[in-house]
């Protein structure tokens, strides 16, 4: 039997130029207590405003590789670099205008990410957000901590609070200011909806919020009495007393409009087809279920009734 192949660390640093990775990792890289020898591969993607001083820690244990461009980010390449050293862990830079899903799918088999963090100058944020959605929802998504940088006195915490929980709720959020201090986010983030109320009334503006963090915290929802809205999708091999109701979620653009939708099943044949819209009032119950090839979520409806279209079609978390 093979013995599996142990996996390299992965610090992944992300964010776009100015937020801050090179000084984080030259900070960190300068710290006896993260670098006391361990034998590190840094690995650029980009070239940013402040540069790597490496003479300031480099020793036998430090390695430097540059990508230079988005074609040179394949497995084969990212293997040769871990064959290339003895590693104890890797950090990555990466470059703000690639997306995850390129490093994602280049990554050696024996590399495992164990902390991802998004950098971000805090004054610029919002418009980065505005004006490059895509990009910002794909640096966030994974993020397990996000570090605005440079922080003015007068920011909208609630503006910055509002975009990142709207992409990832568990995200932890750190303020650095010029002066050198810390705050970090400590607003509450209240679900929009009472889960403890008799029948738990998602609106048609919270479906996604509501689909999210059902996925994320499924055990919650057992047993919860649902009332919502969506629309129908028939599968011949549910039969003809369930079907799929939900709703089209779009998460940062057009591109990424997905349906996300749970089974229904009702106390006998229904005479639905798919693209019409209900409202059903249903019981959540956690059972293994063919179209989910695990267990998930099926809604047994008690009350259902033919509804209009909501404005707008499409749910969005913001």
């Amino acid at each position: 039997m093979a013995k599996e192949q142990a996996q390299i660390p992965v610090y992944l640093f992300t964010g776009f130029l100015s937020g801050g990775k090179t000084h984080m990792i030259q900070e960190s890289m300068e710290d006896k207590r993260f670098n006391s020898g361990e034998k590190t591969l840094i690995i650029l993607c980009e070239e940013g405003e402040l540069e790597l001083d490496p003479t300031a820690f480099f020793g036998q244990n430090i390695y430097l590789e540059i990508i230079e461009s988005e074609d040179q980010l394949t497995k084969k390449k990212l293997t040769e670099l871990t064959n290339k050293h003895l590693l104890d862990r890797i950090i990555v830079e990466y470059n703000g205008m690639w997306l995850l899903q390129k490093l994602y799918e280049a990554m050696p088999d024996n590399w495992g990410i164990y902390q991802q963090m998004m950098f971000a100058e805090a004054e610029t944020f919002l418009a980065y957000n505005a004006n490059m959605r895509q990009l910002t929802v794909d640096k966030l998504t994974d993020a397990e901590m996000v570090i605005l940088n440079r922080t003015p006195a007068d920011i909208d915490k609630d503006a910055v609070h509002k975009v990142i929980r709207g992409i990832n709720r568990r995200a932890a959020i750190t303020y650095d200011y010029p002066d050198g201090h810390v705050e970090y986010d400590d607003i509450e983030d209240p679900l929009p909806y009472d889960l403890n109320a008799p029948v738990v009334e998602i609106s048609d503006t919270d479906y996604a919020i509501w689909y999210r963090d059902m996925a994320e915290e499924l055990d919650k929802y057992a047993g919860k009495t649902m009332h919502i809205k969506g629309l129908v999708a028939r599968d011949k091999t549910l039969g003809k007393d369930a079907l799929v109701v939900g709703r089209h979620v779009m998460t940062c653009c057009a591109d990424d409009i997905s349906f996300h939708g749970l089974v229904c099943k009702f106390d006998g044949p229904i005479d639905l087809k798919t693209r019409d819209w209900i409202t059903v009032t249903a019981t959540l119950k956690l059972e293994e279920h063919k179209l989910y090839h695990r267990v998930g979520p099926v809604l047994y409806v008690k009350e259902w009734a033919r509804a209009e279209v909501p404005d707008p079609e499409i749910a969005t978390f913001y």
